[in-house]
């Protein structure tokens, strides 16, 4: 007996959505990487402006708060920022400046003397890991460029 074609429409159309559903959603990290600055404007002269001139911007993609504390926001050379207790609003994004600063509501800042992303041809990779376990969230990565930034 075959089923019925309504019925095998719906059974097939199920199977379609369970197929993608996942997909979908693993498709936008619940916190993402919107932009990297890598190359600061001017002379590399390592002054905390320069260095603060060079940043990644980290969008929460939910509409939940998420806790970034212990989180890790690193380089494909293992530069490593560390989130301390630090609440990610629904929406919205977080700067990480590389130089010193004091730590706000929208801006953290690395404490590094030396600059973190790589503006060389080769490029770099920016990665977000979660921090209960260190599993990767997102990554953008860029090389080449007349740009001194990359949107991911």
């Amino acid at each position: 007996m075959r089923p019925a074609p309504a019925l095998a429409a719906i059974g097939t159309a199920a199977a379609v959505l369970l197929t993608l559903t996942p997909a979908a959603e693993a498709a936008t990290p619940v916190v993402q990487i919107t932009k990297v600055w890598y190359d600061s404007p001017g002379k590399d002269t390592r002054s905390n402006a320069s260095l603060n001139a060079e940043y990644a911007q980290l969008k929460n993609r939910t509409t939940k708060a998420i806790q970034l504390e212990k989180w890790i926001l690193r380089d494909a050379s293992g530069h490593k920022y560390r989130f301390g207790r630090f609440l990610l609003a629904p929406g919205k994004t977080v700067t990480v400046r590389t130089g010193d600063g004091s730590d706000g509501t929208s801006t953290v800042y690395w404490g590094s003397g030396n600059y973190v992303w790589n503006n060389s041809p080769g490029g770099d990779v920016a990665g977000i890991y979660r921090g209960s376990d260190l599993k990767r969230i997102d990554t953008c990565s860029w090389g080449r460029s007349s740009r001194a930034y990359t949107t991911c």
